[in-house]
């Protein structure tokens, strides 16, 4: 099953817009400094965080919880469960119960 985005592929959140490069299978945001991503693989109808990253110049100023808040939602507009092999996506569904059913059993 493949994923897309409603088109054009881009989530609002936070007036910034996070897109899903299926093409690189990772979500990106633009940011000063460079692109954070959350890289994922998809297999059926699970989609696996495997890793995010954050520019350094960036860092500390909640990008990363805006890339997957916003990657989170894609996920559940598409009926996907998740595995998050990315320990920021795992202390991000533990900070965030409205986004624990999306978690795969």
């Amino acid at each position: 099953m493949g994923f897309a985005l409603l088109n054009p592929p881009y989530i609002m959140t936070m007036s910034t817009a996070v897109r899903n490069n299926t093409a690189r299978s990772r979500f990106e945001l633009d940011v000063d400094g460079g692109i954070a991503v959350a890289n994922y693989k998809i297999d059926g109808d699970v989609i696996t965080f495997t890793h995010t990253e954050v520019p350094p110049r960036s860092r500390g100023a909640g990008v990363a919880s805006r890339l997957i808040e916003a990657a989170l939602q894609a996920v559940r507009a598409q009926g996907l469960k998740v595995v998050a092999h990315c320990a920021f996506v795992q202390t991000y569904l533990t900070k965030h119960p409205e986004f624990r059913d999306l978690t795969a059993q």
